[in-house]
């Protein structure tokens, strides 16, 4: 047995600390507090301790940097004395104020106000226009965000997390979780007479993702351009060209989609709200369904607000008619909120493989708690209840806008009141619907434009939006937009 002395190993390749990768070899003899004091100041002023920052235990720094817990001590009390942190108690030691010379902070932001309501509308435009403060917002397509069933979210996360097996937290099947799939292929059932199967489901993070996964596909298959419906949605249109598709208008009467003009240009893919037409809320009528029945192309079915109808029986989805013909969108963005991320995406066979090779590049699937929490809320039946009560409270806000827009505004049509979250209104007098949303926008009430969602010309008018408002808030906002239109 070997009587030799073990190496003593060089334990100053370790004496730092993951916290702000302090190394205390950079001390100098004899001064170990004032360097580390200045280092945190120095990491105060640079942005990477910004205030109401926790600094680490005095013993867990200490035993990092292989110091005497008095040099830590020492340190944070000279902090503590130029103000700059304060002790908590339990709550620890914690960073209050900066150095005066400390740079701030810039957060993004978006163009000014001034600029939204350009002519050529930007790509960052909505996000300038739900920047823009404004007492009343009457923004299309937003739900109402205050009636969020906390209490119901709260009661499926603890099931969930009561439940939950612990492979459940590693990384899933891109499509997304077996749960949810199945949730969403029930749901599209008994709600949008879709039959599908849970593995034909991909979950992705809302319409906008499954847009860009589409466009992917198409291009690689060869098509480089969607038609779109005109007016038709104008964030549509930029994820779309974004993406590299060019996007042709098709005209939108009374019935819907000109499926006759579809035909004569030639373009063999298409992209269409006919459940509840964006923006102007018609419905795409059986004749037109039959002539896209008969139209061989590939269908793009954006089904973004189809549960929410009020005077008119359900319109069944053209995914559940033209399975093979049909890239199905759909999402609880306007049933619950835009923040959760959620929606999903059906296509056909061709692309199936595709879509999911995409999905898994972009992004290796939706992070799956919140899946398995809406899983829960759809299968136990609360998100039907929230619908019928979200129904019935925007039948009173929808009536109280068509009520204010004949009392204020006699001399506009009022389009689209049959479904949905908002009112398309058009003007026969001629002046710039752009202005008149400016103009509203500085008297404290936010509407948009339709020329916005027009590539040809068309009438003058708004969309309004009225679930996330309460009556008394769309009464007055009307008739600040009465008072703009006679000052035009």
């Amino acid at each position: 047995m070997s009587r030799a002395k073990p190496r003593q190993v060089d334990r100053s390749i370790t004496s730092g600390s993951d916290f702000l990768q302090l190394r205390i070899e950079h001390a100098p003899p004899g001064g170990r507090a004032d360097w580390l004091a200045e280092q945190l100041r120095l990491a105060m002023s640079d942005g990477r301790l910004p205030v109401g920052s926790r600094l680490p235990a005095t013993r867990v720094l200490a035993a990092d940097l292989r110091v005497s817990r008095g040099v830590v001590t020492e340190a944070y009390q000279r902090l503590i004395e130029d103000g700059h942190v304060a002790g908590r108690g339990r709550g620890g030691t914690v960073v209050v104020a900066v150095p005066t010379d400390a740079p701030t902070a810039k957060p993004y932001r978006p163009p000014s106000t001034a600029d939204v309501f350009a002519t050529d509308p930007a790509d960052d435009v909505f996000d300038s226009f739900r920047a823009a403060t404004a007492r009343i917002d009457l923004s299309p397509g937003v739900p109402d965000l205050a009636a969020f069933p906390r209490t119901a979210w709260l009661r499926a996360e603890r099931t969930v997390f009561n439940t939950v097996a612990p492979a459940e937290f590693g990384y899933g099947d891109p499509r997304g979780t077996p749960k949810l799939r199945l949730a969403v292929a029930t749901w599209l059932a008994r709600t949008r007479g879709i039959r599908v199967d849970p593995s034909e489901v991909v979950i992705v993070a809302g319409v906008a993702q499954a847009l860009g996964l589409i466009a992917r596909v198409l291009q690689d298959d060869g098509i480089t351009q969607v038609a779109v419906e005109d007016p038709g949605s104008l964030g549509v249109r930029q994820h779309m060209r974004n993406a590299g598709l060019e996007t042709p208008p098709i005209p939108v009467d009374s019935a819907g989609l000109r499926v006759d003009m579809l035909q004569d240009s030639g373009i063999n893919a298409v992209m269409m709200t006919p459940a509840h037409q964006f923006p102007t809320g018609v419905i795409l009528d059986g004749d037109r369904r039959r002539q896209l029945m008969r139209w061989d192309g590939l269908i793009i079915e954006d089904d973004y607000d189809a549960e929410h109808r009020y005077d008119r029986p359900p319109v069944p989805a053209l995914r559940s008619v033209l399975a093979e013909r049909v890239c199905y969108a759909g999402s609880v963005s306007k049933l619950l909120a835009p923040a959760l991320r959620v929606g999903w995406l059906l296509v056909p066979t061709k692309y199936r493989d595709a879509v999911i090779a995409a999905k898994r590049l972009a992004d290796l699937g939706n992070a799956s708690l919140p899946q398995l929490v809406l899983a829960e809320l759809m299968s136990s039946g609360e998100l039907e209840r929230q619908l019928r009560f979200l129904r019935r409270r925007h039948i009173r806000r929808r009536d109280a806008m068509v009520e204010a827009v004949r009392e204020h505004l006699p001399s506009a049509t009022v389009h689209g009141v049959a479904a949905g979250l908002h009112l398309m209104i058009t003007f026969d007098t001629e002046f710039s619907d752009v202005d008149l949303a400016a103009a509203v926008l500085k008297a404290g009430v936010k509407v948009q434009p339709l020329s916005w969602h027009c590539q040809n010309p068309c009438s003058p008018g708004l969309i309004l939006g009225y679930a996330a408002n309460t009556p008394s808030d769309i009464q007055a906002g009307i008739a600040t937009i009465s008072q703009a239109v006679r000052r035009l």
